[in-house]
């Protein structure tokens, strides 16, 4: 049996599966360009020998359920023997936004797809296509449960006082205007790897989780919960990111609708596609804005110092309202591989316990790297996140727990 993750965008399909029996990652693929002549499919697959073998395929794709029963047929045309080629255990999709209607994962029915559909103005770019791909396979394979996983869901721990802003309370109860928060999965992922690391029950670990990628979010986890998280309504709050510009004067806005007659669409591009790393120095790889950096780019240099600077202040609130902090953690594509990032964001927080070992930052190896220096009293961890991983476990975990095991359905 096997257990397939989905990650549907626009015009990409992402997946991932895993055999049941130890959660072991056999297949990885994508199809790009969906809705074009020239769909581009790739796909790698864990072979008897622990080698993995790949394909590369161009061809025509109409829409998501093409798309898909496009991908079960690949599957029954290279199979891997680790897994039978029909035998599907659940489907597993990434959802973006579950607003306040979501707290766990869920099994799909027509209820929460129409649940889903209401959150769409909340996620414009996200919710569509993360139904569409839902949808396709329900038609497709009836016989196979989908369990919906909700990047927002971890954060629906955090209490009013850390998700309320302060407007008018009728914007939430009528228009569900709060903070939501984002990377659930990735955090809550994380947040175990760091408990089995450390050796501390759930119930007992506080934690700031750091989530940096071309995205970037900072939560405070208090007893394994999301107490606090620096993203809002949307992914555009918070930290400063590869394109999105993070904290901002909302008076902006209204200033830059006056004096250009910029229009919100305008707004709104600018401020996620624009801005952040890109607006500030014309680059939103972190690599390439370290090389400009060392070359003599100021603005590259600039761009450095703001992020870091941004992450400094909230592992400062975060560790005023955790009053104790076990551990800082790093994870995502630059929070794993960017030492230079660790040491210029950790650099000045002794006295908040938090210190960097130079040696053990440039060696960092495997799942879980401690980097801290010896006897800092905060423990300062790189951890090699696995959102595909997450929903897998807790793919298996609903369907497991749902009427659907229990009456022998599956």
């Amino acid at each position: 049996m096997r257990v397939v993750v989905v990650n549907a965008g626009s015009s990409s399909i992402k997946y991932e599966v895993f055999a049941l029996d130890g959660c072991t990652s056999v297949v990885q693929g994508s199809l790009e360009r969906i809705g074009t002549r020239e769909a581009g499919f790739r796909r790698r697959w864990l072979t008897d020998s622990e080698s993995w073998e790949d394909i590369v395929e161009t061809r025509p794709i109409a829409d998501h359920y093409e798309g898909f029963q496009y991908l079960l047929d690949v599957a029954e045309r290279y199979p891997t023997t680790r897994v039978a080629p029909g035998a599907f255990f659940g489907f597993g999709h990434r959802v973006v936004h579950g607003g306040e209607a979501f707290r766990e994962p869920v099994i799909v029915d027509e209820d929460v797809i129409c649940r889903i559909k209401d959150l769409i103005p909340l996620a414009p770019l996200h919710n569509p296509p993360n139904v569409a791909g839902i949808e396709a396979l329900r038609k497709l394979r009836p016989d196979v449960p989908n369990v919906a996983v909700f990047d927002t869901a971890f954060h629906q721990s955090m209490p009013p006082k850390a998700f309320h802003y302060a407007l008018p309370h009728e914007l939430h109860r009528l228009h569900h205007v709060r903070r939501y928060g984002f990377h659930g999965t990735s955090h809550q992922y994380v947040t175990q790897e760091a408990s089995n690391h450390l050796g501390i029950p759930l119930d007992q670990l506080n934690l700031i989780t750091l989530h940096f990628g071309n995205g970037a979010s900072a939560i405070a986890v208090r007893g394994g919960k999301s107490a606090d998280t620096s993203m809002g309504l949307t992914p555009l709050e918070g930290l400063i990111m590869g394109t999105r510009c993070g904290d901002l004067d909302p008076a902006v806005h209204f200033y830059l609708a006056r004096k250009t007659g910029m229009t919100f669409e305008a707004m709104e591009e600018i401020l996620n596609k624009e801005s952040g790393h890109k607006g500030i120095c014309g680059l939103n790889d972190m690599r390439e804005i370290q090389r400009c950096a060392e070359e003599g780019d100021a603005q590259a240099g600039l761009a450095i110092e703001m992020f870091c600077y941004r992450v400094k202040k909230y592992i400062g609130a975060y560790t005023a309202v955790l009053g104790r902090v076990d551990a800082v953690i790093f994870t995502g594509g630059i929070g794993e591989n960017a030492t230079f990032i660790w040491a210029r964001v950790c650099e000045g927080l002794e006295h908040l316990g938090i210190a960097v070992d130079g040696a053990r930052n440039e060696a960092v190896s495997g799942t879980v790297a401690e980097i801290q220096k010896d006897r800092a009293p905060v423990r300062v961890l790189v951890v090699r996140t696995d959102e595909e991983l997450e929903i897998a476990r807790q793919t298996i975990r609903t369907i497991e727990k749902s009427n659907l095991s229990k009456n022998g359905i599956i």
